[in-house]
């Protein structure tokens, strides 16, 4: 029996075909139309459809690169089931080299949306009606903030032996951390409509990191084999060991003043260890930022400037912290070069 067309936003993709289709969002102020744009890859064989998106906030670019070098990728070839490939979610914001839309509201906390709402209830409703609601599995690609970065990390609800955790484990992430569901977001819109749903947090905003780039790009093609989207010698190949965190928290700046940092990122710290301090221009007044728990140092401010109760090291939490931090020095090791966060 062939396989039938598949139809995204009015268009319909036969198989084996793949296309690119812009999909209206809405009218800049000088009646200039706007579009998101996306590629649709349809596999001659039936499979999964999997969604993988960046741009959501508009200024976290390293995913507008994975998912350009992944709709390149030889690998698609001989595709079972559909791909579609999102690298914009916000254009918005991504033309003006921002986080936020022009209402400066967070798309990721407008979804499910409403045709009738806010901007930005506007941009979700058509994002996951057109779009979202295509999919039977979606990987949502972002990075640090503004100012921060990220060690590569896969962000998810994880349920024992369910779908999502497979996917986790398959990324290949040095890191999974175990994290709650966002009201607003889509990783809570997705997962509570039974789509199982990464999120990929690595590297820093308005940058191109390679040394998160091509791992997010490699733990893509990971979870396609996983779900038999992907055929080859690749399949054999095992995924790099990843460990669960069982939670996080910041380590904030005691004082207003100049941050210096003492450890870099993906380093394995005790509580009450030195991070860094915080100093004024002169030196008068210093403090201390110290580990407020045992863990793995996961995100950190890029910004020396800081002000008092200001987030500066995402330590996350493992029950096998030796486990953890041996992933970690695996992932770094084989990147070139590692990430460095010290100033």
């Amino acid at each position: 029996m062939a396989r039938s067309h598949f139809e995204l936003a009015g268009t319909r993709v036969a198989p084996g075909g793949r296309i690119q289709i812009d999909v209206p969002v809405a009218r800049l102020y000088t009646h200039a139309p706007l579009y998101i744009p996306l590629e649709v890859v349809h596999g001659r064989q039936s499979g999964p459809v999997l969604l993988v998106c960046g741009g959501i906030h508009g200024d976290e670019i390293n995913g507008v690169e994975i998912v350009r070098r992944l709709l390149r990728s030889k690998q698609l070839q001989g595709l079972r089931g559909t791909l579609i490939g999102v690298p914009i979610v916000n254009v918005f914001g991504f033309v003006q080299h921002s986080r936020y839309l022009p209402d400066r509201r967070d798309l990721n906390r407008c979804f499910p949306g409403s045709e009738s709402g806010s901007l930005g209830g506007r941009v979700a409703a058509l994002f996951r009606e057109q779009i979202v609601d295509q999919a039977s599995h979606i990987i949502d690609l972002h990075t640090g903030a503004i100012h921060r970065t990220n060690l590569p990390q896969i962000r998810a609800q994880i349920t024992p032996g369910g779908e999502t955790e497979r996917m986790a484990n398959a990324f290949g992430a040095p890191v999974i951390l175990n994290a709650d569901l966002r009201e607003g977001s889509l990783r809570h819109y997705a997962q509570t409509h039974g789509i199982p749903v990464l999120t990929y947090e690595a590297g820093e905003a308005l940058r191109f990191d390679q040394w998160a780039i091509t791992p997010g790009v490699r733990g893509v093609l990971r979870v396609m084999r996983r779900l038999g989207m992907l055929t080859g010698e690749h399949r054999r190949r095992p995924a790099p060991s990843a460990e669960i965190a069982n939670g996080s928290s910041w380590a904030r700046a005691p004082i207003d003043g100049i941050l210096r940092p003492k450890v870099r990122l993906g380093a394995r710290v005790a509580k009450g260890e030195l991070l860094g301090r915080v100093a004024d221009p002169f030196g008068n007044a210093e403090g201390e930022v110290r580990a407020v728990a045992d863990g793995i140092v996961i995100g950190m401010s890029r910004l020396p400037l800081a002000n008092e109760g200001e987030a500066l090291f995402h330590i996350a939490r493992f029950d096998a912290i030796e486990e953890a931090e041996s992933a970690i020095e695996d992932f770094q090791s084989s990147l070139e070069p590692p990430p460095d966060s010290l100033y």
